[in-house]
């Protein structure tokens, strides 16, 4: 029995090294086709469903690290990571940056500084996508002309749980901890701990 399970182990480990291989290989390529800008030593395990608009940006610094497999990431919730950047909008991540499965979609401008960790699952928006005027949302076609759209910032060091939604205008300052499943519609300190839905106020980074 013990030699079944050594060898299913092997075989396992194996079969994820190929396809890590392969996966950073092709989203190197994916990359390079939708004109990425990106640094040296970024490491993928699955291959990220990348959508540029051609007057967007994307730029990435250094040893950006993403995971998009199940395996890589046994989180739940399973998707591949998803970067959107529309019409005119911008996307920059800083050096050090990892996150998993996430979904970031920028319409205005969504900036991810260095050393920040991004947990499983977790969606970054920097738009309501649809008009708050009912008249505007249900016209046919939809009048997407008052949209509302506000940047996002993220300071160096934070860090953000699984399954957290950030939307539109925050800001969240350096060294502070997003808690799992937070909804976050404010600003945040830095050097604070926030959670729930809406996210709140949980206490400081020093007295924990």
């Amino acid at each position: 029995m013990k030699i079944i399970f050594l060898i299913y182990r092997v075989t396992r480990s194996l079969k994820w090294r190929v396809l890590n291989f392969i996966s950073q290989h092709i989203t190197y390529l994916l990359m390079k086709i939708h004109s990425v800008e990106f640094g040296s030593g970024f490491k993928s395990k699955g291959v990220p469903i990348i959508q540029l608009h051609p007057t967007g940006k994307m730029i990435i610094g250094k040893n950006f690290r993403i995971n998009c497999t199940d395996i890589s990431n046994l989180g739940g919730r399973s998707t591949r990571c998803i970067f959107r950047v529309d019409e005119n909008a911008c996307l920059k991540i800083g050096d050090n940056v990892g996150m998993s499965r996430v979904a970031i979609v920028s319409q205005k401008e969504i900036t991810i500084s260095d050393n920040v960790r991004i947990g499983g699952n977790t969606c970054i928006y920097d738009s309501d996508f649809h008009s708050l005027d009912a008249g505007e949302r249900t016209s046919n076609p939809e009048d997407k002309s008052n949209v509302v759209k506000k940047n996002v910032f993220i300071g160096k060091n934070v860090f953000i749980g699984a399954h957290v939604t950030i939307l539109k205008g925050v800001h969240i300052g350096e060294n502070s901890i997003i808690g799992s499943c937070a909804v976050v519609t404010k600003n945040v300190p830095t050097n604070e701990i926030w959670a729930g839905n809406p996210a709140k106020f949980i206490g400081k980074i020093n007295d924990h």
